[in-house]
C-alpha cells in the first residue's frame, strides 16, 4: 500500500505539471504532496529535510541561470543571434537550419535547455517567417537540441547537475567526456532532420539585412560566466554563484538605466518552480524507499562496459518518457553513483530521451505550450514519428562514443 500510495501521489504530481489546470503553478500541487508524504510517515522529517538539503544548491543554480538568461535577453543577445542566424541563412532553408542547430546547441550547452526553449523557440519562429520559410524543422530543432544537446556541461541541465554533484568528475573532466557524445547526437540529430524534413528545406528567399553590433558587454559578461564555472569548481564554489555573479553583472547596467526592476528579476527566477523542483524531490524520495528503488538497483549493471552503458541508457529513456526526466534522474542516481560512467549513461538517457515524448521533459511541454501561444502547436503524430527517428539512432551513439572515451580516459 505505500509503494501505490506513492506512485500514486507521483502520478498526481506529475498529470498536474502537464495540465496546469487554470494556469496554476507546478508547485500548487506538489507542495501538498511532498508535505503528504511526509504527514503520512511515507518519509520521515530528517529524510526530507536531508532531501532539500541535497537538491538546494541545483536548485539556487536553477534560479539564478533563469535570471542570467532572461538578462541576456534583455541585453539583446537571442535578439543579435537571431540576425546572425537568418543572414547566415541568406533565404536558404537549409543553412538557415544550419545555424539554428549551432546556435541552439550553444545557447543550451552555456545557458541551459530553458534559455533554448523560452527565449530562443520565439526568436526562430520570427525568423523563418521573415526569411518565408517553412517554420517546422527550425522549432523542432529547438526542443529537440535543448534536450539532447545539454549533454556537454554540468551546467547545461538540471539533471546534469544533479549527477555531477554524485559522480566525482570536475568541471573539466565532464566536459571533456561528454564533448564527443554531444557532438554525434547534433551531427546525429542534424542528419535525421534534413531527411525528415526534406520537403521544407527547399526553395530560397530574399537575403536578410545585416544584424546590428554586437551586445559586447553581455556577451563578455557570458563567455566570463562560463570560464567562471569551470574555474570556480576546483576551488568549492558553487557553480549557483557563478551564475549569480554574471546575473548581477549584466542586471547593473539596466537597473542603472530604469529598464529594470529588482520585483522583475525575482519573478524570473521562478521560485515557484524551484519550489517544485525541491518537493518534487521528496516525492520521489517516498516512492524510491517503498519499492521502487530496490527495483531499480537490480536492473543497473554494475560495470559501466558497453552491453552496461546501452542497458543503462535505454532504462533511463523509458523512465524518463513515463516518470519524466527529473524524476528518472532522482530515482536512477542513487543506483548508479558507484560509476562515473554509468551516471554519464542515465544522462544521456534522460537528456536524449525526452525526444520521444511530450511528457519526456518540462522543458518540451513548456516548447509545446509556447508554440500553442503562438498559433504554431506542433502535430503529435508527426513529434513522435521524429522522436522514433532520432531518439534510438542518437543514444546508441552518444553511448558508444561515451564508451570509447571512458576507455581512454581509463574512467569506470
Amino acid at each position: 500500500m505505500p509503494t501505490i500510495f506513492a506512485l500514486v501521489l507521483l502520478g498526481a504530481v506529475l498529470g498536474f505539471a502537464v495540465a496546469r489546470p487554470r494556469g496554476l503553478p507546478e508547485a500548487a500541487a506538489a507542495i501538498p504532496a511532498a508535505l503528504l508524504c511526509v504527514v503520512s510517515g511515507l518519509v520521515t522529517p530528517s529524510a526530507a529535510g536531508h532531501q532539500v538539503t541535497e537538491l538546494l544548491p541545483t536548485v539556487l543554480f536553477l534560479a539564478a541561470v533563469l535570471v542570467l538568461a532572461y538578462l541576456a535577453e534583455r541585453h539583446g543577445v537571442f535578439g543579435y543571434a537571431g540576425a546572425v542566424v537568418a543572414r547566415f541563412g541568406r533565404g536558404r532553408p537549409r543553412r538557415l537550419l544550419t545555424a539554428v542547430f549551432a546556435t541552439a546547441a550553444v545557447t543550451t550547452a552555456i545557458l541551459s535547455l530553458d534559455a533554448t526553449v523560452v527565449l530562443l523557440t520565439p526568436v526562430v519562429l520570427t525568423v523563418a517567417a521573415r526569411a518565408g520559410v517553412a517554420p517546422r524543422p527550425h522549432v523542432y530543432a529547438c526542443t529537440h537540441l535543448a534536450n539532447s544537446a545539454s549533454l556537454l556541461l554540468p551546467v547545461s541541465n538540471l539533471t546534469n547537475l544533479l549527477a555531477f554533484a554524485a559522480s566525482g568528475l570536475s568541471f573539466a573532466g565532464f566536459a571533456a567526456l561528454m564533448a564527443v557524445p554531444w557532438l554525434v547526437v547534433i551531427a546525429a540529430e542534424y542528419l535525421v532532420f534534413r531527411l525528415f524534413f526534406r520537403g521544407d528545406l527547399v526553395g530560397r528567399a530574399a537575403e536578410p539585412d545585416p544584424p546590428g553590433p554586437a551586445p559586447r558587454y553581455a556577451l563578455v559578461v557570458l563567455a566570463a560566466t562560463l570560464a567562471g564555472f569551470a574555474g570556480a569548481q576546483p576551488l568549492g564554489v558553487e557553480p549557483a554563484w557563478v551564475a549569480a555573479a554574471g546575473a548581477v553583472a549584466l542586471a547593473v547596467p539596466l537597473v542603472r538605466r530604469g529598464e529594470e526592476r529588482l520585483g522583475t528579476l525575482l519573478d524570473e527566477a521562478n521560485p515557484l518552480f524551484c519550489a517544485f523542483v525541491l518537493a518534487l524531490g521528496v516525492v520521489v524520495l517516498a516512492v524510491r524507499s517503498h519499492g521502487l528503488g530496490d527495483r531499480i538497483d537490480a536492473l543497473v549493471p554494475g560495470h559501466a562496459d558497453l552491453l552496461g552503458l546501452l542497458a543503462v541508457a535505454g532504462l533511463a529513456a523509458l523512465l524518463a518518457n513515463v516518470l519524466n526526466n527529473l524524476p528518472a534522474t532522482l530515482v536512477l542516481l542513487p543506483a548508479a553513483a558507484h560509476s562515473p560512467g554509468l551516471l554519464l549513461a542515465v544522462l544521456i538517457g534522460v537528456n536524449v530521451g525526452p525526444n520521444l515524448t511530450y511528457v519526456g521533459s518540462l522543458a518540451t511541454l513548456l516548447w509545446r505550450r509556447i508554440l500553442h501561444a503562438r498559433d504554431a502547436a506542433p502535430r503529435t503524430a508527426e513529434f513522435l514519428l521524429l522522436g522514433l527517428a532520432t531518439v534510438p539512432l542518437c543514444l546508441v551513439a552518444a553511448v558508444l562514443a561515451l564508451w570509447a572515451g571512458l576507455r581512454v580516459g581509463g574512467v569506470a
